[in-house]
């Protein structure tokens, strides 16, 4: 297909585009080397084709529907959710049950939702049409709730009963495998006879055992499992993968039943996808807004934040206003303020970043806060002392006014301490009484340090030098 494009198309695409695109028409056409099989990574397909659709949209679509079922739904699940998209309303329903069937139960219930905010009479038309078993897995995965662990979890697992022997249950994984109903198996949950979770196994400790022997011989060489219930959100799970350094962790109900696993990709999308939302929640903008909605929807979603901050800013220009007179006496004030606003902004966002991060990793708690706070109060303290002694000699030096330098660094001193305390208060405030601190806390922390440092500022100014 690549000797189809134009000269000026072909110019738009780099060369490991180019390279991908090659390979994939030789496998298309059959004159590739690996005619049952396509050996690009189903990542880099997305990638070159997405390159594709920035030049010739028919042909995209084209590849789309030319790569075999095998692969496809992994392909699509690749490309940007706004693509996603759009595939849900242009490919048929038959088409996507073939792709959904294909699909482990995670990927295969996103790939559904996907599908049915698109198109809902599509979505139940793919439903009806899957495999029995694969439609009721899909369902109960859907029932979970958005961001929890019982609904990013596969069900497909490699699991084994304490009176099992060990070579029956190796022979259903290697049937489970030559029907490539299983991928990335690295444990084998052992449960009870009522489906308990009671220990896990990696399948290196396996290959040691003696497999007549069952797993209920063997019960001391399983490993305690580290779990997940199916209601624990996205950070709870990330923070126990971060912290025992796991590559999947099962998923039980309250009862301890073993309901799915959750395998190392989607635990690093996981993590990844909590990462942005901190990033972008500091920014106060939708992690989901950027790329995908109009310009309008953007603009309206960011307005109602900056609204909020256009009333934060006009309070601390009241502020400023109560000593306008000051000001107009001694116009060196106009000059110096925003060092002392800026400086205690720069610090309680420093302070905010490291305490929103830590609440993320479960590292900061009603434990360890009057430690923490303890801390910012006496980084505060020290930095206040060096940068005070700093801007008073430039004040002095400056304007050839010693007061001036003394009233700025009293000011410059109090301000670095609001910001530091005001940085660790805040966000465990709002935590405490149930508000997103990565969502609220800069607003408000903006407001205090200006306020705190306009007011000490210009307030000693008035009483010292007027």
């Amino acid at each position: 297909m690549t000797e189809e494009f134009t000269e000026d198309q072909m110019k738009k695409l780099d060369k490991e585009t180019r390279l991908i695109l090659e390979e994939l028409d030789a496998f298309l056409e059959g004159d590739g080397p690996g005619d049952t099989e396509v050996e690009i990574h189903e990542s880099d397909l997305a990638d070159a084709l997405v390159e594709v659709k920035k030049i010739d949209e028919e042909r995209y679509l084209s590849y789309i529907q030319s790569l075999p079922v095998e692969i496809r739904g992994e392909v699509i699940l690749e490309l940007p959710e706004t693509y996603q998209e759009e595939l849900a309303l242009v490919l048929p329903a038959e088409e996507w049950v073939e792709i959904v069937n294909e699909l482990e139960t995670d990927d295969a219930t996103d790939m559904v939702q996907v599908i049915e905010e698109q198109d809902e009479d599509k979505a139940y038309n793919v439903l009806a049409g899957l495999e029995e078993e694969h439609k009721e897995d899909i369902e109960v995965l859907k029932r979970y709730d958005e961001y929890t662990a019982g609904a990013i979890m596969q069900v497909e697992l490699f699991s084994a009963r304490l009176n099992e022997t060990i070579a029956q249950s190796v022979e259903r994984l290697r049937k489970m495998k030559a029907d490539d109903e299983l991928e990335n198996v690295h444990y084998v949950f052992i449960t009870d006879d009522e489906n308990k979770l009671v220990g896990i196994l990696s399948l290196e400790d396996l290959l040691l055992q003696d497999f007549d022997q069952t797993y209920e011989a063997i019960q001391d060489e399983m490993s305690d499992p580290i779990i997940c219930y199916s209601y624990n959100n996205y950070e709870e799970v990330a923070q126990l993968v971060e912290r025992y350094n796991l590559s999947v962790i099962p998923v039980v109900d309250n009862f301890k039943h073993l309901l799915g696993r959750i395998t190392s990709d989607d635990i690093y999308d996981m993590i990844e996808e909590t990462a942005t939302d901190q990033i972008y929640s500091l920014a106060n903008v939708d992690t989901e807004e950027e790329l995908e909605d109009s310009v309008m929807e953007t603009g309206k979603k960011r307005a109602w934040w900056l609204g909020i901050n256009l009333i934060t800013a006009v309070v601390a220009s009241l502020v400023i206003g109560l000593f306008s007179d000051t000001i107009d006496n001694i116009v060196a004030l106009a000059i110096l303020m925003p060092i002392v606003a800026s400086m205690g902004g720069i610090a309680g966002t420093q302070t905010l970043t490291v305490i929103v991060r830590s609440m993320a990793l479960g590292e900061l708690d009603s434990s360890n806060a009057r430690i923490v706070v303890l801390k910012e109060l006496r980084i505060g303290v020290m930095n206040g002392i060096i940068f005070s002694l700093a801007v008073t000699l430039l004040a002095t030096v400056w304007f050839k006014e010693p007061m001036i330098g003394l009233v700025m660094a009293v000011a410059m001193l109090v301000n670095l301490i609001v910001a530091g305390l005001s940085g660790a208060g805040i966000p465990m405030l709002l935590k405490k009484i149930g508000v997103d601190p990565a969502i609220a806390s800069g607003v408000l922390l903006t407001t205090v340090t200006d306020v705190a440092g306009f007011f000490t500022f210009l307030g000693l100014a008035t009483l010292v030098l007027l």
